[in-house]
């Protein structure tokens, strides 16, 4: 008999996770598009048991608290529905600018944008739930999923700058590929329980990791500024990545979980420019 898995958030690692899964697992999707809303609790009422939840929605996007989550749990509980494990994908955001250092799954949380606050909400919701309930929670926090389609080509195309070498910050990457795998080992039953930096070895700052995938592509290098020239230059999105550096450590990942990365770096899994689309 198939195991049933539920999945919240259905975009592109869901659906990556659920075609290596589909031979022995029964996946049900929670999606806008099949009918769930995260942000609509009457929507949830008639969720299917499940022996897992993979959980990928992302938060709202306002405010410091993610109500998708607490509305996936709220339903989870009043349905009785009670998996043995649950896998939420996170972002290394949390951690905050490091300076730089190597962060692992010991350092504190210190989350300093409302997108990272959320997140950290999101953590604890599940963290009290499962805790309550004995559930099995295996959190991953994961930085900049790329992959062929997933590359910064228009950005590039546009001529947008980025830091200078003095000025820049070091940036984390895991392909999506990778981060599937990832996800259907933090699935298996005998997979320990934790939190897990799910990273690359990649060691790239961010002006590299652009002149990288412009070569890939074929496309001119960024131009370099100066910190201070680019609050006029830099979209404020992308300027806030720009204002955290740090350095992930994978240990845990690789040993708890017997992960072997598919791409090791970026230099492996950024395709060459005859495969770029």
């Amino acid at each position: 008999m198939k195991h049933s898995l539920l999945i919240a958030g259905y975009g592109d690692i869901a659906r990556r996770a659920a075609l290596r899964l589909e031979s022995h697992t029964a996946v049900q999707p929670l999606s806008r598009r099949h009918g769930f809303d995260l942000d609509r609790p009457d929507t949830l009422t008639a969720l299917p048991q499940a022996d897992a939840v993979l959980h990928c929605a992302p938060p709202p996007g306002s405010g410091t608290a993610d109500t998708r989550t607490a509305h996936l749990l709220a339903a989870l509980a009043k349905g009785r529905i009670l998996p043995a494990r649950v896998v939420y994908v996170s972002t290394s955001g949390v951690y905050g600018d490091c300076g730089g250092a190597r962060v692992d799954e010991l350092r504190a949380v210190r989350p300093q944008t409302d997108r990272a606050r959320r997140r950290v909400d999101a953590e604890r919701q599940l963290a009290l739930w499962c805790s309550e309930r004995g559930v099995v929670l295996v959190i991953l926090r994961v930085p900049g999923i790329y992959a062929a389609d997933r590359l910064p080509l228009e950005r590039l195309r546009l001529g947008a700058p980025a830091l200078r070498a003095e000025d820049d910050v070091y940036t984390n990457h895991l392909h999506a590929d990778d981060l599937a795998a990832i996800v259907v080992s933090a699935l298996e039953k005998d997979a320990p329980a934790g939190i897990y930096n799910a990273s690359d070895d990649s060691e790239i700052r961010m002006g590299d990791w652009f002149y990288l995938v412009a070569e890939r592509a074929g496309l001119p290098r960024p131009p370099r500024i100066a910190r201070s020239e680019a609050a006029g230059r830099i979209a404020p999105e992308l300027l806030s990545f720009m204002s955290e550096s740090r350095r992930l450590a994978n240990r845990r990942m690789k040993e708890g979980l017997g992960v072997r990365l598919q791409y090791p770096t970026v230099f492996e899994g950024v395709p060459r420019p005859l495969e770029v689309q």
